[in-house]
């Protein structure tokens, strides 16, 4: 019997997945939103004391390097600690490997075991990959620890996606009086936008709905330079 197929016949097309595991996403966008809002606000508090004028362009250039730096430093410090962890632990367990490799493999069996695998193919199993030191060593690993050997977080990329992006963000609201503003009007607008454009954007990279990521993030920040402005005018205090 002849089967007649309606349409061509075309291979099977698997999906792929984006980086989660870089170590760049987090420090890029937390960098980013915090250079906006804690720069904007430094400057909302600045002219809400001062006025514009040259006090605001020393505070903002101020903000935007002490942060910048700041954030790098820490970032990088976070990451390094981290991963330095991670690194101690596989040792552990390559020292565990090699000083009892049938314990480790015994291990294995009795983690696909419980994952649902008959005991007979679960000992196959756990024989097969431990053939290998190094793919077991691999296995092992993701398997008790959670992570990935080969892909380690990176403090180098977490500093530089930090201090780029807290300097890119910083600058949004500084923009505007380094051309001579003399309101908050202009840096109103621009941080305005670039705060819901960051948080829509960070929303549809993480499958979530722009407008959602926008709102939040542009309420999070006017609401932080509006306590801040108003603490500024407050003071009333003047810099010279």
């Amino acid at each position: 019997m002849t089967i007649e197929l309606d349409r061509p016949y075309s291979p099977e097309r698997h999906h792929g997945h984006r980086d989660v595991t870089g170590g760049w996403l987090r420090p890029a966008v937390f960098g980013a939103m915090d250079g906006l809002v804690s720069n904007f606000a430094l400057i909302a508090g600045v002219v809400g004391a001062a006025g514009p004028g040259r006090a605001a362009v020393l505070a903002g250039f101020a903000g935007l390097a002490a942060g910048a730096f700041s954030m790098a430093a820490g970032e990088y410090t976070s990451v390094k600690s981290q991963t330095d962890l991670m690194r101690a632990e596989i040792a552990v367990e390559r020292r565990e490997l090699a000083r009892n490799p049938e314990g480790e493999q015994a291990e294995l069996a009795a983690l696909y075991r419980s994952r649902g695998l008959d005991a007979d193919l679960a000992q196959r199993v756990a024989e097969g990959l431990s053939a290998d030191p190094e793919q077991a060593l691999r296995v092992h690993v993701r398997e008790e620890l959670g992570v990935d050997p080969d892909d380690l977080p990176s403090p180098y990329v977490a500093a530089a996606s930090s201090f780029g992006a807290f300097a890119a963000g910083a600058l949004v609201p500084l923009v505007p009086f380094l051309f001579g503003a003399s309101g908050m009007a202009v840096a109103v607008v621009l941080s305005v936008l670039g705060l819901f454009g960051f948080g829509a954007a960070v929303a549809v990279m993480t499958a979530r709905p722009w407008w959602l990521g926008g709102l939040r993030q542009l309420a999070l920040g006017v609401g932080a330079a509006a306590v801040t402005f108003g603490l500024g005018s407050l003071l009333g205090v003047t810099v010279s």
